[in-house]
């Protein structure tokens, strides 16, 4: 039977354009990744608020 091994974040956090989209590809602190495919629009407008965010 394999071993199992503990999750970790899975990598660093990525942001890449692909194709027409842009992708998100953020590690979780359960483990895993939060994959998150959004359009220039989008991607500007969770920029502006993530900057709203830190004042």
């Amino acid at each position: 039977m394999a071993a199992m091994k503990p999750r970790t974040g899975d990598g660093p956090l990525e942001v890449a354009k692909e194709g027409r989209g842009i992708v998100l590809r953020m590690p979780l602190e359960g483990g895993g990744r939060l994959v998150v495919e959004m359009n220039a629009d989008e991607a500007g407008a969770l920029g502006d608020a993530i900057k709203e965010c830190l004042g």
